[in-house]
This record gives C-alpha cells, structure tokens and sequence, in this order.
C-alpha cells in the first residue's frame, strides 16, 4: 500500500514540478536541472517496482533519494535566487520532503529483510 502511495505522490510531485519549471523563463539550465532530479524520483521508484532483487529494489529507491535531495538543492537555489515564491518553494519543498521520508523508510525497511 505505501509503495503505491510512494509511486502516486511521485506522480503528483512530477506533474507540478514541470509545471514550475515551465514558469522559469531566461535560466534553462536551472529549469532543465530542476525538472531532470525532479522527473527522475518518480521514474526510479517506478523501476524499483520492477527490480530483479531485494539489492536492485533498494539500489534504485537509493538513486531516488539522491534525485530527491537534489531537486530540494534547486528548489532552494530557485527560491533564494528570486524565480520561485517563497510559498511556491516551500510546499514543493514538504512535498519533496515527504517524499525523502517515504524513501528512507522504505530503504531501511527492505534493508532490514535482508538480515
């Protein structure tokens, strides 16, 4: 159940970061970066569903949580640099956050049926 959750809130969280990056207009490097990781934490999580072991599956909710950590690094820099509101970066923020906090539960939950 909270894989679907995971999966479903990574979807979400796509479709708002395009439409944010959409809005960045003269920095398309930022934009570009912003909605690479942002893209890639769902696309990963989608693969881990799919995984061919317990080490694959944790492998690629790994690589989502460092795409996590980096959309949360371009959101800042977007929001300190002027280009995003502060209320529009701090909602994506938690929702990023949240879903960090999914992964990493999930990364230590599978770690641990290994033992």
């Amino acid at each position: 159940m909270a894989e679907n959750k995971l999966a479903d809130m990574s979807t979400d969280f796509v479709i708002r970061i395009l439409k944010l990056t959409d809005g960045i207009k003269g920095h398309y490097s930022l934009a570009n970066q912003l909605e690479r990781s942002g893209t890639s934490i769902g696309a990963n999580i989608r693969e881990a569903k799919y995984a061919h072991s317990r080490p694959d599956f944790i492998a690629k909710l790994q690589i989502a949580l460092k795409e996590c950590y980096e959309t949360e690094y371009w959101i800042e820099i977007a929001q300190k640099s002027g280009l995003l509101s502060d209320d529009v970066s701090k909602t994506n923020l938690h929702d990023c956050g949240s879903i960090r906090r999914m992964l990493i539960s999930s990364i230590n939950t599978a770690k641990g049926k290994i033992k």
